[in-house]
């Protein structure tokens, strides 16, 4: 189990760099890419939230954000309400009730649980209890929505997702970040409310196998995004994740 962490990470990494690396060279790359890279990131969460958290808080995590998201996503996808009216295509595999394909909450629990602990290790220290609770559950929302900023311009070029109606960000509607930040806000308040403080890790460098597949996945979709002639998004993205990656290093 020491080495199960790292192994994953490496191969979800690699996942990452050769697809970034294909497009770059203008090389088209396997389709089967996109799901097999989200199986390895899910599977990485999931092996370092379980050692990280323990299993019966990590199987928590993991069923609320598994409801939360694919309750959320199926009512988005049937009504338009949430994040605005779009649809699903068949790219990513078979569908719950035909709406929304089953890998999307595995890749909201792939980028959910490390942008849990960015915003843990952002709290201040000094915040605790219910305000601990809150403040953590709405700045983890907000560090999980700044990635879509680049990913949802990105999966609606590539074919995965069509929205109906033209937003004003790149074609997405501003509605669909506020809807992100619900989905997750909801699901983390929720496990927050059952697990008020995280279990802290003494392993050296542990929590930053989390932390650099949350960058490494933001910053990957940047390159993919400009790589696609999604300069607007790409810079866009950017902005949005820097912060995070900043105050990480000044932090470390």
């Amino acid at each position: 189990m020491p080495r199960l962490c790292p192994l994953l990470l490496t191969l979800f990494l690699l996942l990452l760099g050769g697809t970034v690396a294909a497009m770059l060279a203008g090389l088209r790359p396997p389709d089967a890419i996109v799901p097999v890279t989200a199986v390895a990131g899910f599977l990485f969460a999931v092996a370092h939230a379980g050692r990280r958290l323990g299993w019966k808080p990590a199987g928590a995590l993991l069923a609320l954000v598994f409801v939360v998201s694919l309750t959320f996503e199926t009512v988005g996808a049937a009504t338009g309400w949430v994040y605005g009216p779009c649809h699903y295509s068949d790219q990513l595999g078979p569908m719950f009730l035909g709406l929304v394909p089953w890998l999307i909450p595995a890749s909201w629990f792939m980028m959910m649980y490390p942008a849990l602990l960015v915003a843990e290790r952002l709290l201040p220290a000094g915040w605790q209890g219910t305000r601990r609770a809150a403040g953590l559950a709405a700045l983890a929302g907000l560090v999980m929505t700044a990635w879509d900023v680049v990913l949802d311009p990105l999966m609606v070029r590539a074919g995965f997702w069509t929205w109906d109606v033209a937003g004003p960000f790149f074609g997405v509607p501003l509605r669909n970040y506020a809807g992100w930040w619900v989905t997750s806000t909801t699901a983390f308040a929720l496990f927050l409310a059952l697990f008020r403080r995280l279990p802290q890790r003494t392993e050296p460098g542990f929590d930053r196998q989390a932390l650099t597949a949350y960058l490494a996945t933001g910053f990957a979709c940047i390159a993919l995004a400009a790589a696609n002639g999604l300069g607007g998004p790409a810079l866009a993205g950017l902005f949005a994740l820097a912060p995070w990656a900043l105050l990480l290093t000044r932090d470390a």
